[in-house]
């Protein structure tokens, strides 16, 4: 992120002014505000042409599955293995720019029109930190809540799946924050989970647990 300035302060107030607004009628990405629904739109017209599926990860799903504090400057969407190169090409042609990435770094996109960043998240690839990689690879967006060649957002349960593979702060983060926001749902994500890895079971487990605790401290 570049300079704090006024005007990009403002900016993020009118945004979250008018995502809380409107958070009742925008249950689909299509639906978001400004130049995030601009991209949106600018992506499916990709995927349409590249015949695709792809979700919505990344902070916009955690704002729409219920953590509605969360507003990211970015949009995160997995695409399958065999359909990322078309992708990019394609989108070269549909006002987006391939920005340059150090080798072994996931795709990157800059939309021309608005300068949001879209990041690329491959199928088969393997999220974590260098000093904990995850157990597992990225999904088939098809088996995370993709349909059809338009953006959708990634389930619930498989974005906590991402969440905990990533391993970062903020993605422990979010999961807190959605399990707090779903209590109704825990039961769901952890039986996804026991068909993913043990592994994330068990930090789920825990974040639980903390959830459990902090409702209890309130």
């Amino acid at each position: 992120m570049g300079q704090v300035t006024l005007d990009f302060l403002t900016a993020q107030l009118h945004l979250a002014d008018e995502l809380r607004a409107r958070r009742e009628t925008m249950f689909e990405p299509q639906d978001l505000p400004g130049r995030y629904g601009r991209v949106v739109k600018a992506l499916d017209h990709v995927l349409t042409a590249t015949g695709c599926e792809s979700v919505v990860g990344g902070g916009w799903a955690v704002w729409r599955h219920g953590y509605v504090g969360r507003i990211t400057q970015d949009i995160d969407i997995v695409l399958p293995a065999a359909h990322v190169d078309a992708f990019l090409q394609a989108a070269s042609f549909a006002g987006f720019q391939v920005l340059p990435v150090p080798a072994g770094r996931w795709p990157k996109l800059l939309h021309r029109n608005t300068g949001v960043d879209v990041d690329i998240l491959p199928e088969g690839q393997r999220p974590g930190i260098p000093s904990r990689p995850a157990p597992t690879t990225i999904p088939h967006p098809s088996r995370i809540g993709g349909s059809g060649t338009v953006l959708r957002y990634a389930s619930l349960p498989a974005l906590i799946e991402l969440k905990l593979a990533a391993g970062r702060t903020q993605d422990l983060a979010d999961v807190l924050k959605l399990i707090q926001a779903n209590p109704e749902q825990i039961n769901a994500i952890r039986e996804h989970l026991t068909h993913v890895h043990a592994d994330y079971v068990s930090a789920f487990d825990q974040w639980v647990q903390r959830a459990s605790e902090e409702a209890d401290s309130a």
